[in-house]
C-alpha cells in the first residue's frame, strides 16, 4: 500500500475482515477473554490490599496502568503464537487498542497523582486521548505507515536544518512520555521515600521540587537527544536565557531562588502562623515562586517569596507557639477590687483554652472617668485556631460573672453645673 490510497483503509478492513473464519473467530474470543480475564485476576491478587489511589491500580484496577500492560502483553503473546497455524485479525485489532488505553491510563493516573485538581492536566488528558485511539484506528485500518510516510515528506526549515513533520511528532511523543516518566518517578520517590525518610514537611517540599526538577531536566534534554536533536546548539539559548533573566526576568529569578532558601533555612515552615504585611495566616503551602497564606477567615494570600526574605515577618509559631491575648473591663468605684480580680481569674481560667501555665493575670490599670479600669491578660498555645473565640469566651464569662455579684459597669457620665445669677430685677438666671 503506497501512499494514502483512496479506499486504503477500508481495503484493509475488509482485509480483516475477510481473514475472520467462524470457527478460528471464536477461538480468538476465547483467548482474548481469557487474557482479560488473567490481567484482572493478577491485577486484583496484586492490588487487593492497596489504599488509596496509584498509578498501577487506579481507583478500581482497571482504570489503572497494570492491567492494560497485562492484557496487552498476554493479547500480544497469544497473536504471536496463534499466528503460527492460522489469521489472527481480532487479535491484530485488540492489539493497539490495548497500547492507547496503556498510554492513556499511564498518562491519567500520572497526572491525577501529580496535579490532582489541575485544569490544564484534564485538558492535555483529553488532548492526548483523542490522539492515542486516533492512532489506533490508524493501525488498525493500516493507514499508520502510510499517513507517517506523508509527515515524512513535510518537512521545515530551522537555520540551515531541515526538520519534518514526523521528526516533530516524535518528539514530543517521546518529551512527553519521558516527562510524564520523571513525574512518576519523583512522586513516587516523594510519597514513598521522602515521606518516611524526612519528617519536616517543608524539607520535604524542597526536596521533592529539587528531585523533580532534575528528573524533568535530565528527562527532557534525554528526549531531545533521542529524537536527533543537537544538544550543544542549546548553549546560544542557555546564554540568551541567563541574559533575559538578569535583565527582564530577574524578579521572577528571584522569587525563585528565595523559594528555595525559604525552604531550606526553615525560616517559614508549612503549618506556621505568620503575619505578613498586616494579613496574618497560616502558611498553606510554599511554592518555588510564592508563598501561599490561609486567614482564619478564609481568605487567602499569595506572597512573592522574595518579600518573604527581603522583609521583616512575623513568625507566630518559630520559637514559641504561646499568645498573650488581653481584655479590659470597667467597673465602679464602690466595688470591691479583689472580688474583681476574682472574678476576672475565674473566668479566664473556665475556658479550656487558656493555658493554666502561666495562668492569666489582673492589673489595676487605669482610675478612669467612669470607673476603675482592669485588664486581663492570659495565654494560648494555639494560635492558628483564632484569638477571636477564647477572647469572647473569656468576655461572656465575665459579664456574667459582674452580674451575678451586681457589679455594676458603669455607663459614661458627665457632670453638668449649672451656674445661678441674680438679675437687676431680682430674678434668677441661668447660663
Amino acid at each position: 500500500m503506497n501512499g494514502l490510497a483512496p479506499g486504503g483503509g477500508i481495503a484493509e478492513l475488509e482485509r480483516l475482515l475477510f481473514a475472520l473464519d467462524p470457527g478460528a473467530a471464536a477461538w480468538e474470543l476465547a483467548t482474548l477473554a481469557a487474557s482479560l480475564l488473567v490481567a484482572f485476576g493478577v491485577s486484583w491478587l496484586v492490588g487487593r490490599d492497596r489504599r488509596g489511589d496509584s498509578v498501577w491500580f487506579g481507583r478500581a484496577l482497571v482504570d489503572g496502568l497494570l492491567f492494560p500492560l497485562l492484557a496487552l502483553a498476554l493479547t500480544y503473546t497469544a497473536s504471536l503464537v496463534e499466528g503460527r497455524f492460522q489469521p489472527v485479525p481480532l487479535l491484530r485489532i485488540a492489539v493497539p487498542v490495548l497500547v492507547a488505553l496503556a498510554g492513556i491510563r499511564l498518562l491519567a493516573r500520572v497526572f491525577t497523582l501529580v496535579f490532582p485538581r489541575s485544569a490544564m492536566a484534564r485538558l492535555v488528558e483529553r488532548l492526548f486521548s483523542w490522539i492515542a485511539w486516533i492512532a489506533a484506528a490508524l493501525w488498525i485500518l493500516g493507514l499508520l505507515q502510510p499517513v507517517m510516510a506523508e509527515m515524512e515528506k513535510i518537512s521545515f526549515a530551522f537555520g540551515k536544518s531541515q526538520v519534518s513533520l514526523l521528526t516533530i511528532v516524535q518528539g514530543v511523543l517521546s518529551s512527553g512520555l519521558v516527562l510524564v516518566l520523571a513525574l512518576w518517578v519523583s512522586a513516587a520517590l516523594e510519597r514513598k521515600v521522602l515521606h518516611e525518610a524526612v519528617a519536616d514537611l517543608s524539607l520535604r517540599k524542597v526536596a521533592s521540587n529539587a528531585i523533580r526538577a532534575v528528573l524533568l531536566t535530565v528527562g527532557f534534554l534525554f528526549a531531545l537527544s533521542a529524537v536527533g536533536v543537537d544538544l550543544t546548539a542549546l548553549s546560544v539559548l542557555g546564554g540568551a536565557l541567563g541574559v533575559g533573566i538578569g535583565f527582564g526576568l530577574q524578579k521572577l529569578a528571584a522569587n525563585y531562588v528565595s523559594g528555595f532558601v525559604i525552604l531550606a533555612e526553615r525560616s517559614l515552615r508549612i503549618g506556621d502562623t505568620v503575619r505578613v504585611d498586616n494579613f496574618e495566616g497560616i502558611v498553606a503551602d510554599i511554592k518555588t515562586r510564592y508563598t501561599l497564606i490561609r486567614s482564619l477567615g478564609g481568605r487567602e494570600s499569595v506572597v512573592p517569596n522574595e518579600m518573604l526574605i527581603t522583609q521583616r515577618i512575623e513568625n507566630l509559631s518559630l520559637a514559641d507557639p504561646r499568645v498573650l491575648l488581653s481584655t479590659d473591663v470597667a467597673v465602679s468605684y464602690e466595688a470591691d477590687v479583689e472580688q474583681v480580680r476574682t472574678i476576672l481569674l475565674e473566668a479566664a481560667r473556665g475556658v479550656p483554652r487558656v493555658m493554666a501555665e502561666p495562668g492569666p493575670s489582673v492589673q489595676l490599670v487605669r482610675f478612669g472617668a467612669d470607673g476603675l479600669e482592669f485588664r486581663l491578660a492570659f495565654w494560648i498555645e494555639d494560635p492558628q485556631n483564632g484569638s477571636g473565640g477564647v477572647l469572647s469566651a473569656v468576655n461572656i464569662r465575665i459579664l456574667a460573672g459582674l452580674r451575678a455579684a451586681k457589679i455594676d459597669i458603669p455607663y459614661p457620665q458627665r457632670v453638668v453645673h449649672l451656674r445661678t445669677q441674680v438679675t437687676s430685677s431680682g430674678t434668677a438666671a441661668t447660663d
